[in-house]
């Protein structure tokens, strides 16, 4: 049986799309197929080289490739090949693996945007670096021809710089001026042009002053700020995309009693589905013919499976665990419940995009400020020097380059970046840039449980209660079942075991052997004859007709009790909303000190409770890592979640929980209210840097030399600042 408490997606989304038709029947006689598998247990090398060569073994496999960061293998494959060959056999060398739609999945997942402005960055550097070689000789006392010489070499190295790395604040300020819209990248780009351009028209009168070292090494920090705060934003991709990946991109329809694979396009409400133990359910149905157990906890966050027989209504994305079972269809494709999901994801992750980090609320002013300061000196400089031009062009420049808005870009994204080191160190990897300033603001945390608070992974509690003999038939039988309490028991218990033979399980009730000469049962209470316990547990049968009931709780997950009360050391409410059985929670929430608590949540239920606290002025912070969980974590003011968590739930989240242990917690949310100080601060020092700077340039007093200079000290210190959170 597979636990699918936990489904993290993983591949090279790269591999996603298939070959050219022309260029398939040119390499090989049958059509190949591409396949995506997510891998939630890949972590490190040796998983890649067993995945791989596992699945190279399967005839008609002709690669295998994994990636560990994705979580998922890229399988090639005759057309025959499907998924359902390969994953028995990644079971078997002890990976769990689910297919995924590979249409669904980004065709490519490189960072294009980030390794262009680190090139540009590059380039600027470097430029940077020789024009000051030149410009130290020329500052020396270099006059006339040889002046003239070393200002005609840094033009033609400065121009095509500018040209090059100024490519994003070009873009930026040619978008922003077609709406008739003043952005940051407005002032940037006429402080670049201006410098160049007086630049070149100096170098070509034989002035004595070229400013090509002002206008790289603008372009050299601006790029800087760029690429940090880049950094800081990058999301790999949507969660409501990965959500609609993980949809069954194939259905085995029963057609005149034939079972024939179709598309899930291609199903229709009424149509009869089979799916086969261990398969996850492609549609929405009611059950027709078969019994099993059913693994929800995907959906609602149920740590135990659920009986499915004919009549059981059950929801695409639940995992059908032991025996086959046929369905009638009641929705598929868009109307499953999963695609629902999704669309309540998408719907909250465009609405958390509308929260405008400091930077941008800063700009919102700055960049008008900026313009008026410049178009008014040289105005002024244009009347007061009876119109010379060249004198109202170089103040006009040295104020745009002065207040040219280095620093108010530095001031996030050197926090951020100084503030995720220190978290990552913690085990906490930031992912969305404007995350600790959100974190910052928290009043109110609201936990899932299975998963999160605890592993989802239940441990037997009263072992010690039983004779030894007894629990060496009860692990004996658990021996040939995969269901999770089976596990958990053969997991736990160290000893000799039982001789049981004729192990036969039965789909939705339990399993059953011969133990000298008579039939044991385990498993369900009604089934083997016991009285149900209120707690979690499955029942033996022996043959003098006793029963024994071994009970289970879920492992609390390291480091949970001192997270919940360090948040509530810092005064913050804190809720805990799971989709399990009001027991479980109700103990999970009485042995963590948890008074408000609900249980039997649907993932909209979640959703909705986070709205609800939203809507009364709350902050909220979402921990969880279902796919239950992920409406809510995108809803959520800013969300947490643990990295063994469905790869869409991360994906939802803000920061990822590297570890286990959650203790670290109350420490992200102080280290983030430093940070927010921290930016105050910066955007204090560049206010108080402008404030000083923006007069000397008015009056004409800096050059735009000096200008870059002042500018490039104020980055500097902004950085400085930034770094006293390591």
């Amino acid at each position: 049986m597979t636990d699918a408490t936990h489904i993290p997606m993983a591949a090279c989304p790269a591999c996603a799309a298939a070959p050219s038709a022309e260029r398939l029947a040119a390499l090989a006689p049958a059509r190949e197929a591409r396949l995506v598998l997510s891998l939630p247990g890949a972590h490190c090398a040796a998983c890649m080289v067993t995945v791989e060569t596992a699945l190279q073994t399967v005839p008609g496999v002709r690669s295998a490739r994994v990636n560990l960061t994705m979580r998922r293998v890229s399988v090639d494959a005759r057309a025959d090949v499907a998924a359902d060959d390969l994953i028995p056999v990644l079971a078997g060398v002890g990976y769990e693996a689910h297919e995924l739609d590979p249409g669904l999945l980004s065709a490519t997942e490189t960072d294009r945007q980030g390794r262009e402005l680190l090139m540009r960055l590059g380039v600027a550097g470097f430029s940077m670096m020789n024009i000051m070689l030149l410009s130290v000789a020329v500052w020396s006392g270099a006059e006339d021809a040889t002046r003239d010489l070393f200002h005609w070499i840094s033009a033609a190295i400065a121009l095509p710089t500018v040209v090059f790395a100024g490519q994003p604040f070009f873009k930026s300020a040619w978008a922003s001026l077609r709406v008739f819209r003043l952005g940051m990248d407005v002032p940037i780009s006429l402080a670049l042009i201006l410098a160049s351009s007086i630049s070149l028209y100096e170098t070509w009168a034989g002035g004595h002053h070229a400013y090509f070292d002002a206008a790289v090494m603008l372009s050299f920090f601006l790029l800087a700020g760029r690429y940090l705060d880049h950094r800081t934003r990058a999301i790999a991709r949507s969660a409501a995309q990965e959500l609609a990946a993980l949809e069954v991109p194939r259905a085995t329809l029963l057609v005149d009693g034939s079972e024939v694979v179709r598309a899930i396009s291609e199903i229709a409400v009424g149509d009869l589905v089979r799916v086969r133990p261990g398969g996850r359910m492609p549609v929405d149905g009611v059950v027709t013919d078969g019994t099993s157990e059913v693994d929800r906890s995907l959906l609602t966050g149920e740590s135990l499976p659920v009986y499915a027989g004919p009549g059981s209504v059950v929801a695409a994305g639940e995992v059908n665990l032991t025996g086959p079972l046929t369905l009638r269809v009641t929705a598929a494709g868009r109307d499953s419940s999963l695609h629902r999901i999704a669309d309540l994801v998408a719907i909250a992750e465009s609405a958390k995009t509308r929260y405008t980090s400091l930077a941008e609320r800063a700009a919102s002013w700055y960049s008008p400020l900026v313009h008026i300061l410049s178009f008014s000196a040289f105005g002024y400089w244009m009347y007061a020097t009876g119109g010379d031009l060249r004198f109202a062009i170089n103040i006009s420049a040295a104020v745009l380059i002065i207040t040219c808005p280095c620093a108010l870009g530095l001031a996030v994204p050197a926090v951020v970046t100084a503030a995720s080191g220190r978290l990552f160190r913690k085990g906490l990897l930031i992912k969305h840039g404007t995350a600790l300033e959100r974190l910052a603001e928290v009043d109110t945390v609201v936990f899932d449980k299975t998963g999160t608070l605890t592993l989802g992974a239940p441990g037997p509690t009263n072992l010690a209660d039983h004779p030894e003999a007894v629990v060496q038939v009860a692990v004996a039988l658990a021996a040939g079942s995969s269901h999770p309490l089976a596990t958990a028991l053969v997991k736990a218990w160290t000893g000799d075991v039982a001789s049981v033979t004729d192990l036969h399980e039965v789909p939705g009730y339990g399993i059953e052997g011969q133990w000298q000469g008579a039939r044991v049962r385990l498993g369900r209470a009604a089934w083997c004859g016991a009285d149900e316990v209120d707690v979690t547990a499955t029942y033996l049968a022996l043959p003098d007709g006793t029963t024994h009931a071994f009970t289970f709780a879920d492992t609390l997950r390291p480091g949970a009790k001192a997270a919940v009360a360090g948040l509530m050391a810092q005064g913050l409410a804190v809720k805990l909303i799971s989709g399990d059985a009001a027991g479980p929670v109700a103990a999970l929430a009485d042995r963590l000190g948890i008074a408000d608590w609900v249980a039997g949540a649907l993932p909209a239920e979640k959703a909705a409770a986070v709205a609800l606290l939203t809507s009364r002025g709350k902050r909220v912070l979402m921990v969880g890592d279902g796919l239950n969980d992920t409406a809510a974590l995108a809803g959520a003011h800013v969300s947490i979640s643990p990295a063994s968590a469905l790869d869409a739930a991360r994906v939802a989240s803000d920061i990822v929980l590297l570890g286990q242990d959650m203790s670290a917690l109350p420490d992200a949310l102080r280290i983030s209210r430093q940070a927010a100080r921290r930016m105050v601060e910066n955007f204090g020092i560049s206010a108080a840097y402008n404030v000083v700077a923006v007069p000397l340039a008015l009056m004409g007093l800096a050059t735009p030399l000096a200008a870059a200079l002042a500018m490039s000290l104020s980055s500097i210190t902004v950085s400085l600042n930034a770094l006293r959170l390591r």
